[in-house]
């Protein structure tokens, strides 16, 4: 279990506008940032030589933001469309 000191850290990673909770923007923008680093050309797809370890099949910028949204609501317990520090820290359920 992460220290609270930690989670509010690690929130505040995503939380781009400061008001100590993240919204499913903010945590898209923040998390679709590995997507960004790996599309080397730069055309919102992740082709098979990007993909880490060079497999898999290849998956556009939309589908990875669609995953995330998933995930976004599957952290979001309470439904209040915002996560807090012990939801972002949670472990997927």
């Amino acid at each position: 279990m992460l220290a609270q000191n930690t989670r509010s850290d690690y929130l505040q990673l995503f939380d781009s506008n400061g008001d100590s909770r993240v919204s499913e923007a903010e945590y898209l923008a923040y998390m679709s940032r590995g997507f960004q680093s790996m599309d080397r050309n730069g055309d919102g797809i992740l082709e098979t030589d990007e993909l880490p370890g060079g497999r898999g099949k290849p998956i556009t910028l939309k589908e990875y933001q669609d995953n995330l949204r998933r995930q976004f609501h599957k952290l979001d317990r309470h439904h209040h469309g915002y996560l807090n520090a012990q939801e972002l820290t949670a472990p997927p359920g």
